[in-house]
């Protein structure tokens, strides 16, 4: 089946319909709308966590947000632009959450070593999430949501409700770290016990 899509004019025009229904308390509009995200939103989520459970929970903390602020929704934005806004909020402190646990625990995922490059498109964008991980959390939504979702600078600046400068200087940074980061995954990882050296790049830390 193939996956929908919330770009476009048409589409822009359903989903408002939509929330105007659903905040009338329209369930199965609720459920359409949520069918039309859900993947999307997972997906882009998943790639930026690798935590499925984290990932999972700020998908409902996200709908039940759209459930509950329907009525609030103008229509001065598109609605994708809307949703990801709250998804932004939420999946932001779910992270930062997230990682100040894994600094307590010390739990910090290794990478594998590797001499080769990657053989195919999933291996080269497994690569890629775990070079997503070391950068900060909001690097790490500024990327995907320009390059995995299509979404201007201005829309993310809407999104993450700062200035479009601010975007563009997260996603400067962001480059930097990745071309910096990437070739280092194509080389054998260091032994075990100069891992206490790397232990301070823990993912969702500020730079």
């Amino acid at each position: 089946m193939a996956e929908p899509t919330y770009r476009g004019a048409a589409n822009a025009a359903r989903e408002k319909d939509l929330i105007a229904r659903i905040a009338d308390g329209d369930r199965k509009a609720f459920e359409e709308l949520y069918y039309l995200y859900h993947r999307r939103l997972a997906r882009f989520l998943t790639r930026l966590t690798r935590r499925y459970d984290v990932a999972e929970e700020v998908v409902n903390d996200t709908f039940w947000v759209v459930w509950r602020k329907a009525r609030t929704f103008r229509g001065d934005s598109q609605p994708s632009t809307w949703i990801l806004g709250i998804a932004y909020r939420k999946a932001r402190n779910a992270f930062r959450t997230s990682a100040r646990l894994a600094e307590k625990n010390l739990e910090i995922e290794q990478l594998p070593p590797t001499d080769e490059q990657p053989t195919d498109v999933e291996e080269l964008r497994d690569w890629l999430g775990r070079a997503l991980a070391e950068l900060p959390v909001e690097q790490r939504l500024a990327v995907e949501l320009c390059y995995e979702l299509g979404h201007s600078c201005e829309e993310i600046a809407t999104i993450m409700d700062c200035p479009v400068n601010t975007v563009k200087t997260r996603l400067f940074h962001a480059r930097g770290k990745l071309q910096r980061l990437l070739p280092q995954l194509a080389t054998p990882i260091p032994a075990l016990a100069d891992a206490g050296a790397r232990s301070s790049a823990i993912p969702g830390q500020k730079p």
